[in-house]
């Protein structure tokens, strides 16, 4: 399969889970056969990547390349990574990769309106603390604004209550952190952890403000790298976009 897309997951798990169905969500398909070609790891074994920035824990960049190498070797042309903190990583993994990569923090801000110039974060500690989203954002000509002390500790409680399978807990946690970040002048919202946009979704209403779904963005942006491929290659652009006829077969009953 040509133009193979690899997702680097298991940070968590139910964020992988969430990335590859908006894979198929966000795809314009009228078939199997136009959806987007995956291969996914969602190993969970990666170390926690807070607790290695943080509190020196152990390192997941050798876990990382592994199941980057592994998804190579499966055929991927192509890798997304469903976890902002392991960004930090991003460099070091291009820097061994075959395949091409699409950096998830570039996706999000690139979906950021014209117009708006103070956007809140919601982040892991260890996101925050190495300015992942701050160094490219001022680059762009953003303010960003983010939750601090207990404001933020309330931020990675929403987070780890939802990786245990907690969302009303989340949700508890997670929206006064927003409403204050609203009342602080954002105009819009990145969520960048991937397991905000879960905690949010069907929960929107509870806020009057823009979210940027940093998953979504990073979908978007590998679809796009999908079509120019496959644009490129007309004889792959037609097996893609003309469903096979199918054969009537006919049983007798015996």
């Amino acid at each position: 399969m040509k133009h193979t897309i690899g997702i680097l997951g298991g940070m968590g798990p139910a964020a992988t889970a969430d990335m590859l169905d908006k894979f198929v969500r966000l795809r314009k398909a009228d078939c199997d056969q136009q959806h987007i070609p995956l291969i996914v790891s969602s190993i969970p074994d990666i170390p926690d990547r807070t607790a290695c920035l943080m509190a020196d824990g152990p390192s997941p960049f050798r876990y990382l390349a592994r199941y980057l190498r592994m998804l190579e070797q499966a055929g991927a042309e192509c890798i997304v990574i469903p976890c902002n903190t392991a960004h930090y990583w991003f460099d070091d993994l291009r820097a061994v990769a075959r395949a091409e990569m699409i950096s998830i923090l570039d996706a999000a801000l690139g979906e950021i309106p014209d117009a708006v110039c103070r956007v809140g974060l919601l982040a892991t500690d260890a996101t925050l603390a190495t300015g992942l989203y701050q160094h490219k954002a001022r680059a762009r000509g953003r303010e960003l604004l983010y939750p601090q002390g207990a404001g933020q500790a309330s931020v990675m409680q929403a987070i780890y209550a939802l990786k245990a399978g907690d969302k009303p807990r989340a949700v508890e946690l997670l929206f006064p952190q927003i409403h204050a970040l609203i009342n602080r002048g954002a105009q819009a919202i990145i969520m960048g952890c991937t397991e905000i946009p879960l905690i949010v979704a069907g929960e929107e209403a509870r806020a009057d403000c823009r979210f940027i779904d940093s998953t979504a963005a990073l979908v978007r942006a590998a679809i796009g790298w999908y079509e120019s491929r496959r644009l490129s290659d007309p004889a792959d652009w037609l097996r893609h976009s003309t469903p096979r006829a199918t054969t009537t077969r006919r049983y007798s009953a015996v």
